[in-house]
């Protein structure tokens, strides 16, 4: 495996309006990584996103982006897709011309016209995510799932070295979730991904490292999620989903045999 250091994250405190929100994270991510961290809504996962990119103030630790504290430079090969929405889908263009906004980082001026080769990098953004066919169809047409795939195509026609994926689930209905996750891993053969998530089920099956967060950072280095491994981050009991020949469901008991 490549051991190259994408991410390294060194004891980072942060406080929002006073609030210690993030406690002594520590951690790396490296090259390749299909890198998932999970925990429950207000664990302070979104604030470690907007720390890492370098969009909210450090109390005290440090960041760097491939080797770097976060600049333009480096953020510029991190493309990113928040949670909530930055695009008004109702806005009349085309999924390609939507696509196409994610080259502006790209250009130098205001004004400066895309080029054949801005258009070639969306067909070829909207191809990894298995979007080809929405290039000509209208943005408000599309449904939740499909919205959220050509988000992350304008993430990616920027051509970026890291994929961040805050919650990327939240738009996509429970019978194309599935297919949605296998285009994340057959993505992640191309270019490292984090994903940031409370959905404890599906990520043993799909990434190859693990992060724990509730204020307080647990790594593991390895895609089994087990009971232990998340009990101080939930604290309450927790359901698992494991895989093998043929999936199946455990849950911690609740209290004692009858």
């Amino acid at each position: 495996m490549n051991q190259e250091q994408v991410i390294e994250v060194s004891n980072v405190f942060v406080r929002r309006n006073k609030q210690l929100v993030l406690e002594a994270v520590t951690f790396q991510v490296r090259k390749g990584d299909f890198f998932a961290i999970i925990g429950p809504n207000g664990s302070g996962k979104t604030t470690l996103v907007r720390a890492v990119l370098g969009l909210i103030p450090l109390d005290s630790g440090e960041i760097l982006l491939f080797g770097s504290p976060a600049n333009p430079e480096t953020r510029a090969r991190i493309g990113y897709v928040p949670q909530t929405h930055v695009f008004d889908f109702s806005f009349p263009i085309t999924v390609h011309e939507m696509v196409l906004t994610g080259r502006m980082g790209r250009k130098n001026g205001l004004f400066r016209r895309y080029t054949d080769e801005d258009n070639i990098a969306v067909k070829k953004a909207l191809s990894r995510m298995s979007a080809d066919f929405l290039g000509d169809r209208p943005v408000k047409e599309l449904s939740g799932g499909e919205r959220q795939r050509v988000l992350i195509a304008r993430a990616l026609v920027g051509d970026p070295d890291i994929l961040i994926l805050d919650e990327p689930t939240v738009y996509v209905d429970t019978p194309t979730e599935e297919h949605f996750y296998e285009l994340l891993s057959s993505l992640s053969k191309e270019i490292t991904i984090i994903m940031i998530t409370h959905d404890i089920g599906v990520v043993s099956r799909h990434v190859n490292r693990v992060a724990c967060l509730n204020r307080r950072l647990f790594m593991h280095e390895s895609d089994q999620i087990t009971p232990e491994m998340i009990s101080s981050t939930y604290g309450c009991p927790v359901d698992i989903i494991t895989h093998g020949d043929i999936p199946h469901r455990v849950l911690e008991r609740h209290g004692e045999d009858p």
